[in-house]
């Protein structure tokens, strides 16, 4: 029988795991590694799951930065962001076991932007195609949640910030808090903060951050208004 509000977390060594570590919650976390639990092998997932017997794995275990590595080592993005979550989703429905998923608010397209969870999706880099590509897998088991997720760390490290590109962005420890409040719930859903720009976000933690704009085809490969609409997101968490 499996375990009620355990929730087996993958990546529990990242950044977001950092933070929600220190999350008061009813749910009992339990954080793996790579060597714990390796996505890229069935037998490594089926044996914990057999073991740990969750109600819900929280899958965070990804590739991501920097972007240019989905650009110079596709196969290892291939492996690890599409097929280590199939993986995932493969046992998980064997087992009915409730799999929520960490996706990215850059599957959107980025042009008009106030997305919606029903809004048509075309990723605009190599990251956000490996991250759709999971969502693929997640969409075949009705048991799951898709979390498009738009974060940062604490405190904001770079020295300059868009002032044209608006975005949801959230600190990890907010995020955290909030993740606690959905991971009840099954479908989409655009998980982030207020819309705004990146340099209004950065310039509230770093008031020496720079200035900068960009143009549709730059060096920076950045959409202009990737951000999303959240009026789902708030009639849950009102």
């Amino acid at each position: 029988m499996l375990k009620k509000n355990k929730i087996v977390v993958t990546g529990g060594g990242g950044r977001f795991a950092q933070s929600l570590k220190k999350i008061k919650s009813k749910y009992n976390f339990i954080y793996t590694s790579k060597n714990s639990l390796n996505i890229t092998r069935l037998n490594s997932i089926k044996k914990l799951l057999k073991k740990e017997k969750p109600e819900s794995v929280l899958h965070l275990a990804a590739l991501s930065r920097p972007m240019s590595l989905h650009d110079k080592n596709i196969s290892k993005s291939i492996s690890i962001n599409i097929v280590g979550t199939s993986n995932l989703v493969k046992i998980c429905s064997e087992m009915n076991i409730k799999l929520i998923y960490f996706s990215t608010s850059y599957v959107y397209p980025g042009n008009k932007g106030n997305y919606k969870e029903s809004d048509p999706v075309l990723p605009w880099n190599n990251y956000a195609w490996s991250k759709l590509g999971g969502e693929c897998a997640v969409q075949m088991y009705k048991n799951s949640l898709i979390l498009r997720v738009s974060m940062t760390e604490k405190p904001f490290i770079h020295k300059k910030a868009f002032t044209n590109v608006k975005l949801n962005f959230l600190f990890h420890d907010e995020l955290a808090k909030i993740l606690c409040k959905v991971i009840g719930k099954k479908g989409i859903i655009n998980l982030g903060g207020p819309t705004k720009t990146v340099y209004n976000f950065a310039k509230k933690y770093n008031p020496k951050v720079k200035r900068i704009t960009i143009k549709k085809k730059s060096k920076y490969n950045f959409p202009l208004n990737p951000f999303m609409s959240l009026s789902k997101l708030k009639k849950i968490i009102k």
